[in-house]
């Protein structure tokens, strides 16, 4: 926000702004659309309460915390401080941010292929579902450390595209694409149950993907 003051009277355009700041809803943890335990045998009750009421609560814990702290040089117009902040805001608004998709990528009643717009998307984008399955795995498995791989919608080309991104990277962030479908292949996402094999998590979490909710979105950006 950039503010230039000529007169006594045009203090009154800081009001707004700032305003708007304070009265800000601070992010919440969102609340799972299904029991802890649903997506068993393919992801653990343990697993999905820790990822969930731990990994997922403190992105957003952070995320709150920085934006105060933001908030406050901006009022300041302290620009030193705001940069700063910036790796943190980064790191865990994209946490909230992935996280956020990828349970409602999930279901209990997941698995299979996708029907419709989406299936014909990926049969002209990929050649087939296979290939497509098999490209993202790929990808997924062969991220260093810790990431995210994704399918995400490409809007200038209209177009499928898979990327993967490090750490909490958010996708339409740092790539222009938009997130349809994100894997989470950070340890604390399967560590609990398939140890440091993560070929075998990637080809359980097929199981559990909501292709209802991949669908939607891809509906969605198409607009």
């Amino acid at each position: 926000f950039f503010f230039f003051f000529f007169s006594s009277r045009s203090s009154a355009k800081l009001v707004a702004p700032l305003g708007c700041l304070v009265s800000r809803q601070k992010h919440t943890l969102p609340d799972l659309p299904y029991d802890y335990a649903a997506l068993e045998p393919h992801i653990n009750a343990e697993i999905m309460q820790l990822h969930h009421s731990k990994h997922h609560a403190a992105y957003v814990n952070n995320l709150n915390v920085a934006e105060e702290k933001y908030k406050e040089a901006l009022a300041k117009g302290d620009v030193t401080t705001q940069v700063s902040l910036q790796p943190a805001l980064k790191f865990n608004g994209g946490g909230h941010i992935n996280h956020t998709i990828f349970w409602t990528n999930l279901s209990p009643n997941g698995g299979g292929e996708p029907k419709g717009e989406l299936m014909e998307a990926i049969k002209r984008d990929f050649g087939s579902f296979a290939n497509f399955k098999e490209k993202l795995t790929a990808l997924s498995v062969g991220v260093q450390g810790s990431g995210w791989g994704w399918l995400g919608y490409n809007k200038e080309q209209g177009r499928l595209q898979i990327a993967a991104c490090a750490n909490q990277d958010p996708l339409q962030g740092t790539t222009g694409l938009i997130p349809l479908l994100g894997i989470d292949v950070w340890e604390h996402a399967y560590y609990l149950q398939y140890k440091n094999v993560r070929p075998d998590y990637l080809k359980a979490i097929w199981n559990v993907i909501n292709w209802e909710n991949v669908s939607s979105r891809y509906a969605t950006c198409k607009k």
